[in-house]
């Protein structure tokens, strides 16, 4: 328990019977503690404390990044048995808990190796949904993705980054049926240097990212012209794709193309002129390293700052 809620309980007489106390005390309480103090045996202690986790007013926002983000066991965060533990503790448990607890008030879901089932069972439950955030989650698929453009129309953020089975087809859906979406990142990882990511994601994850950026720009563009936040890191779409999201996003302020490789800075240059309203564009500034380094096709660094946009030749 952290120390706001020591303080809480020390207003509590010691001999006082906290199985009484009032449900609206109990929220009160509850409501204080971090998620992981409420979900390590706190709810299970009697039925009113059951009874008082389930008060909608308490699963509004379900955030288990800090919990992906706090460990350093990260190679088994790809491997089969993990996905499947952590499959059926958000498809049983939290998630489903959190959803159904919700009373349909749930507005903020930021989970990591998610499944279509965990989502469709949150997003058919979940009409007021706004932010959602389901990055690195290799089963969900555009069965998941279209639950949550059919069910969820006041969506303002999305997050499916490293998500290789969601398609072109259900991001256009989620821009026709969500039009207040403003911030979507789609990115992946990094395809010029797979080294990074071996050992800890698995070679045919890897091998298995979507090729069609362009046909991703294409929905993008034509679909979501209020995003104002957009990151396409490592995405593999050409200057065509970058003015068809220059063309249909005019709000656009911030612009995250880092890692891109298949256009120039002149290919920047010209897709944004007419975007007034930017702010920021991370450039595919990066170096090539020396495991993937080919003499015959980068020997000049003039070739190279035009490609990749950046100012120092570094290998």
């Amino acid at each position: 328990m952290n120390d706001e809620g020591e303080r809480t309980t020390e207003l509590i007489l010691p001999n006082s019977d906290w199985a009484e106390l009032t449900q609206e005390c109990l929220v009160n309480i509850l409501s204080r503690l971090p998620l992981e103090d409420r979900w390590k045996g706190t709810m299970f202690v009697c039925k009113p404390w059951m009874q008082a986790c389930r008060d909608p007013s308490l699963n509004t926002i379900l955030d288990l990044e800090p919990y992906f983000d706090s460990t350093t066991e990260s190679t088994r965060w790809w491997s089969p048995e993990f996905e499947r533990r952590i499959d059926a503790w958000s498809d049983g448990v939290i998630l489903r808990s959190f959803a159904a607890w919700s009373d349909g008030s749930l507005t903020e879901i930021r989970v990591r190796h998610c499944s279509d089932q965990a989502l469709v069972f949150a997003a058919q439950r979940c009409p007021k949904l706004q932010v959602l955030s389901i990055k690195s989650s290799q089963s969900v698929s555009d069965r998941g993705t279209t639950a949550v453009a059919e069910s969820c129309p006041m969506l303002k953020e999305l997050d499916v980054s490293f998500c290789h089975e969601v398609s072109h087809e259900s991001l256009a859906l989620i821009g026709k049926n969500c039009p207040d979406l403003k911030v979507l990142k789609r990115n992946f990882m990094n395809s010029l240097d797979p080294s990074q990511h071996r050992g800890v994601v698995p070679d045919e994850y890897l091998n298995a990212c979507p090729q069609d950026g362009d046909s991703e720009a294409a929905a993008i563009g034509r679909y979501m012209p209020n995003l104002v936040h957009l990151e396409l890191r490592f995405s593999k779409l050409s200057a065509k794709g970058l003015a068809l999201i220059s063309q249909g996003c005019p709000n656009l302020e911030y612009l995250d193309l880092y890692g891109c490789i298949n256009f120039t800075s002149r290919d920047i240059v010209n897709a944004t002129t007419n975007l007034k309203k930017l702010k920021e564009v991370k450039k595919p500034n990066f170096y090539i390293p020396r495991s993937v380094y080919h003499t015959e096709r980068y020997s000049h660094w003039r070739l190279y700052d035009e490609r990749f946009q950046t100012d120092v030749f570094r290998i």
